[in-house]
């Protein structure tokens, strides 16, 4: 019986999946084999020893502590396009919002409820509010995965330019995006020729801070930047510069702060970007499954810390190992299975950074002291066996 521990409420669309008679679910629940998370800040918490995996029903994955569990093995998957119509549909409502003053509009007319000359008001104020339309207009993208590539061809599709910028864009994605849309060489590139700027990127350290006072001095004049993506990206007091400097026109965040929202030219929206029944049950869905697929199989996919692991399993015994990527680890795993006399009939060896990953299946079962043996070998992080 495999026990999972939910963080926060997980669609039972998605919890559903899971067959009872082989799982264990609940939100308090001890020595748990896998986690599922959605918003909950795990930095800060004491993992259990028992976990093997943890899955965030979500794209981004900053509040797992990732190079903690990486040094634990345990794999953390997150759910890269499962939310991603969600936000490209927010992403698109945002440009609009940037452009035409939609929400000045609707704000100035709640005012004017009680007067009786309503319509003659809005005739005698409407020009306030006029803005561009976008159509004919150039879109940066930052960042070309799931997300930015939904963008950018939406984006096409309603009449503007589009220039993108990923230097490690997936074969996938690149597959899925239009030929119209044009690479920018660098970030700097698309900035000094995009009249809208949306951010597609995870947050790292890498990232953080990507768009700052020196990236406003070459921006577009008037561009108008949308960030659905995370808050950290977007330096606040820098941007807000920018706005009252007059450099850019409007700023459009999921991630409001008090500083962001003293500016009358920031657009704050309550974090929404995935939050459409859809996407959570999307996203859930696939949480699911990935969890599935390793805690059963050994399987993995869509994990931000370790390697894409797939064999098709055709023996009855399957040993998973998860060591540091350093040299003759698959020999000495071997190497101890030989002096047992377990024959291997299939392998696979992948890694990622500085782990790796191995499946083995073998006809024969393999003794719990051949596994100990493996456990003792430096280098080795995490041993365990499944059935089929």
């Amino acid at each position: 019986m495999f026990r999972i521990q939910t963080l926060n409420k997980i669609s039972p669309i998605g919890l559903d999946l899971f067959p009872r008679d082989k799982y264990e679910i609940a939100s308090d629940i001890p020595n748990p084999d896998a986690i599922l998370v959605r918003s909950a800040d795990m930095n800060d918490m004491q993992i259990p020893s028992s976990v093997l995996a943890i899955a965030r029903a979500g794209a981004g994955y900053n509040n797992i502590p990732v190079k903690r569990c990486s040094e634990s093995g345990v794999v953390v998957f997150n759910t890269p396009g499962a939310n991603a119509n969600a936000v490209k549909e927010l992403a698109i409502a945002a440009m609009l919002l940037s452009s035409r003053n939609i929400l000045g509009g609707i704000n100035w007319t709640s005012t004017v409820a009680d007067k009786a000359d309503v319509a003659d008001l809005v005739e005698k104020e409407k020009s306030k509010f006029t803005g561009p339309e976008i159509k004919g207009k150039t879109l940066g993208v930052i960042g070309l995965g799931a997300i930015g590539v939904m963008v950018a061809n939406d984006a096409m599709a309603l009449g503007m330019k589009v220039i993108g910028f990923d230097p490690y864009i997936s074969v996938d994605a690149a597959w899925h995006l239009s030929s119209d849309v044009t690479r920018a060489d660098s970030l700097e590139s698309l900035l000094v020729k995009s009249d809208y700027v949306t951010l597609h990127i995870p947050q790292s350290e890498a990232t953080k801070g990507l768009l700052d006072a020196e990236k406003f001095k070459i921006i577009k004049k008037d561009a108008r930047i949308i960030n659905l993506s995370r808050n950290a990206l977007v330096k606040d007091k820098d941007v807000v510069e920018a706005l009252e400097s007059g450099k850019i026109s409007c700023y459009v965040t999921d991630f409001p702060s008090q500083e962001l929202l003293a500016c009358k030219k920031v657009i704050g929206i309550p974090h929404l970007g995935a939050s459409t029944p859809e996407a959570e049950d999307n996203c859930a869905i696939m949480a699911v499954q990935q969890i599935m697929d390793y805690l059963e199989n050994g399987e993995i996919r869509n994990s931000v810390n370790f390697p894409k692991c797939k064999l098709e399993q055709r023996y009855p015994h399957r040993l998973l190992v998860v060591n540091r990527n350093i040299p003759n680890m698959v020999g000495q795993i071997t190497t101890n299975l030989a002096n047992a006399n377990v024959n291997i009939q299939d392998l696979i060896n992948h890694h990622r950074d500085d782990y790796g990953f191995n499946i083995i299946d073998t006809e024969q079962k393999i003794p719990e002291a051949v596994l100990e043996q493996i456990r003792k070998v430096d280098g080795i992080i995490r041993v365990r066996g499944v059935e089929r």
